[in-house]
């Protein structure tokens, strides 16, 4: 599942717009991102934690040339653990629960009750500079 796919998902799962989701993902992403960032640690209690580790510097082999030896240079790295009740549903000792009823859209919102997106404007293409229209004399 890529990222289009994941708000397709999401998109027909709660009823919302797919602008709507994809500016949700965004904002998590973007705010998990600048967390890991800043060294912060991020738990989603049931899914997993998300953190920033530092991993030492360390001798390497060329694939290309094995008895070339490499220096690998330290490095931080983001790094997940699951959590205990994903490690189950994904194992199949649990079962996925059913998403409540507060997420879930009770109805398919029609054309009037979703958002009314404006139309974007024509863009009108005005000539480049340095270039001249040709005068008729």
């Amino acid at each position: 599942m890529n990222r289009a796919d994941l708000v397709d998902s999401v998109a027909k799962a709660t009823g919302q717009t797919k602008l709507n989701v994809h500016n949700t993902l965004s904002a998590v992403l973007h705010t998990i991102t600048g967390a890991l960032c800043r060294g912060d640690r991020v738990t989603l209690v049931g899914f997993g934690t998300l953190e920033r580790r530092q991993r030492q510097a360390r001798m390497g082999v060329n694939p290309q040339n094995p008895k070339q030896k490499l220096r690998i240079a330290a490095a931080r790295v983001p790094a997940f653990r699951a959590g205990q009740e994903l490690k189950d549903i994904v194992d199949g000792r649990a079962k996925l629960p059913a998403l409540p009823k507060s997420v879930v859209g009770e109805a398919k919102p029609g054309k009037a009750a979703q958002a009314v997106q404006p139309k974007k404007k024509a863009k009108v293409h005005s000539p480049k500079k340095g270039v001249s229209k040709k005068r008729r004399r």
